[in-house]
């Protein structure tokens, strides 16, 4: 950490009209762009009391080394130009503005003399009915604000009730038809509980019996000649149609059921949950949790079950609410492992039976599928807004920092994992985090040439080409007069490539890998970049030199940060082995073709890019091809139909599966 009086500007040097300023760190990245009308006042104030400071800002004026500033021509200027170096630069300090997601619920007070219809959020409390929660706030309350026209039920707030009861004035709602105003006796408490129950069966998906009741009185209204009475009947049907036309119908056998599905990795797991009341989508709601050992997808889906349905009381005061909650039928995606010891406790809890199901087809199966893709948008979205916050990125770098014992935090971290097929097509990744943060743009890979196909001798490769490149560069040691080699190339105005030393290196592999990892650092005599190995098994973190590994918790922000990192560079290897190896096969597939040359080639990896796509065209899409005819596009067809030799396709994906 430096002293911010090292680097504070000198009395006078700050201009005082606007501009944007920027702190940079000691490696000459900025981690902070700010603008001010007067760029003294506002520039000086960083270097006031640490004390005074909040801590987010005295972390971020230890961690600088510098301020730059720009004077502009006026605020307008400097809002422009301050929007456009965060966007560029993305400083580590500047806050991220997201959305907080919470779901809401509609609850009824079913407790009390007049219950009450409300959209909330928060505690439960027992014995009121809740629908939901709802993936948008503005949906519950347009669809409640409709259903008041037809069920006018209360719902305002108890000090409103009690101002309206004492005054004999009902409020607004009351005035316009949107509630039946019991606190004035226009209603007795009986009949306003129906037209709760009515509401509440509405909510459930229990739309038939209104609908129903609501065109006989219409009928009967108009048979009488009251056709007042009708039209309001007839609005207030068209309004329940709408509300039913929102939940749309997702099994039409009209099913009550739950379905669950998972999506997880070894250190959190994603659970979203749609809620089918007769046949329609009342509810939806996903959960992230943190994973506390390896368990099974069967046994995560089980501690889910009891979590989610276990907190009954065992003897139900509202036998209907248990049932509401508990449906007949949950559909899984794969069985927990004692499902009749499951299904036999929520039939307890519900009252009935209740079947644990795993469709394999038809329409069920499809929802379920869904669940399944919105449980991994939510691990997505969890993942990405963790690895955004900087209080959780700080305290990652600093576990990982007094975990390894090193001097500094790793504000640089290289992940390296090598890919191949029995030895064969090796390539290697180069996964950069900085601040916590992944650097795609800063990504790079490797070919494999050397004849040693296992992971140590390709390790050892690829490291001495990028350390030796760092090297030869001058990035590691000070040139004879103290100075270091610039970091943006004089030509391009451009940051070079490699520019950067990683405080850390983290190999995908246990000791072998880490031994030939030090291996390269001693050889070019590198004694700056800290290293270790992340082995997959057990999560073990292998230090140069020792005999035993070092085990984080598993529930550490440093370990989160480390398996980001070998997983991103394990992704980011596959790929790129993936892409080369298709190219590779397509090309042996098509050297026998008579009449095709390279031209026609060009032609067919650039229109289908894949052999996965070439082997789906009919021989008339690719007679389409300029230069191709029905013989030669039936040639092409008849060659990629082959397998190679020695290899094994997934006819579904195009992939390898063995060899």
């Amino acid at each position: 950490m430096a002293d911010p009086a090292s680097y504070r500007p000198a009395a006078g040097e700050l201009p005082t009209g606007p501009g944007v300023y920027r702190f940079l760190d000691p490696q000459g990245r900025i981690i902070y762009v700010g603008k001010a009308i007067s760029l003294r006042s506002r520039v000086n104030s960083y270097f006031a009391d640490p004390a005074t400071l909040h801590w987010r800002t005295q972390m971020m004026v230890r961690t600088a080394a510098q301020v730059e500033w720009t004077q502009v021509a006026n605020e307008l200027e400097a809002l422009q130009l301050e929007y456009t170096w965060i966007k560029r630069y993305e400083p580590r300090f500047n806050v991220k503005y997201r959305d907080d997601k919470s779901y809401p619920w509609l609850a009824v007070t079913w407790t009390e003399e007049f219950p009450r219809a409300f959209v909330g959020r928060g505690a439960k409390r027992s014995g009121w009915r809740y629908f939901g929660p709802f993936g948008q706030a503005w949906a519950i309350r347009d669809s409640l604000d409709t259903l008041l026209g037809v069920f006018p039920v209360r719902s305002c707030s108890d000090g409103v009730f009690r101002s309206a009861r004492s005054s004999g004035r009902p409020c607004l709602m009351g005035h316009i038809g949107k509630c039946s105003a019991p606190c004035v006796g226009r209603i007795e408490a009986d009949r306003h509980r129906r037209l709760v129950d009515e509401l509440c069966a509405v909510m459930g998906g229990r739309f038939k019996p209104a609908l129903s009741r609501f065109e006989a009185e219409m009928a009967e209204a108009a048979q009488a000649q009251e056709y007042e009475r009708a039209a309001i009947l007839r609005d207030q049907l068209a309004a329940l149609a709408k509300v039913a036309e929102r939940n749309a119908v997702v099994l039409p056998d009209g099913t009550d059921a739950d379905v669950v599905a998972l999506a997880d990795d070894p250190l959190e797991v994603a659970v979203q949950l749609f809620q089918i009341r007769a046949g329609r989508l009342v509810a939806e709601r996903s959960w992230v949790a943190d994973r506390a050992d390896d368990a099974e997808l069967a046994d995560l889906i089980e501690a889910f079950c009891l979590q989610l349905y276990g907190g009954l009381p065992a003897a139900p005061s509202d036998p209907g609410e248990r049932r509401r909650v508990v449906p007949p039928q949950i559909l899984l995606p794969q069985l927990p492992p004692s499902p009749g010891v499951l299904a036999e406790l929520l039939a307890a809890q519900r009252g009935g039976p209740v079947r644990l199901h795993t469709p394999q087809r038809g329409q069920k199966r499809a929802l379920l599928e869904t669940a399944a893709r919105n449980a991994a948008q939510a691990l997505a979205l969890h993942k990405t807004r963790r690895a955004s916050d900087l209080a959780t990125r700080n305290r990652a770098l600093t576990e990982l920092q007094d975990a390894l014992g090193l001097p500094a935090a790793p504000l640089r971290i290289e992940g390296y994992d090598i890919s191949h097929l029995q030895g064969a097509q090796t390539v290697a990744s180069m996964v950069v985090f900085e601040d916590g943060l992944a650097r795609p743009s800063q990504y790079r890979h490797f070919v494999i040439g050397s004849v040693e196909s296992n992971d140590v001798g390709a390790i050892r490769e690829v490291l001495l080409r990028r350390l030796g490149r760092l090297r030869d560069e001058d990035r590691l040691a000070p040139a004879e007069d103290g100075s270091r080699a610039s970091l943006i190339d004089a030509d391009s105005r451009t940051a070079r490539r490699f520019a950067y030393a990683p405080a850390l290196i983290v190999v995908d592999g246990g000791a072998p890998q880490v031994a030939a990892a030090q291996a390269v650092l001693d050889q070019l005599e590198i004694d700056s970049v800290a290293l270790i190995g992340l082995a997959k098994r057990l999560e073990e973190v292998w230090r140069p030199g020792q005999d035993h590994p070092l085990i984080l918790p598993r529930q550490s922000e440093a370990m989160y940060l480390l398996q980001r990192v070998r997983d991103e560079s394990h992704r980011f290897a596959i790929a790129h082995h993936r892409r080369r190896r298709g190219r590779s096969m397509l090309e042996s597939l098509l050297d026998g073709v008579p009449g095709l040359g390279e031209v026609r080639r060009q032609a067919l990896r650039r229109h289908f890019g894949s052999l996965k796509r070439l082997r789906a065209a009919s021989p008339d899409q690719i007679a389409a091809l300029p230069g191709f005819g029905p013989k030669l596009a039936q040639a092409v067809v008849q060659a990629v139909a082959q397998e190679p030799a020695g290899v094994v396709l997934n006819t579904a994906t195009g992939e390898i599966v063995s060899d």
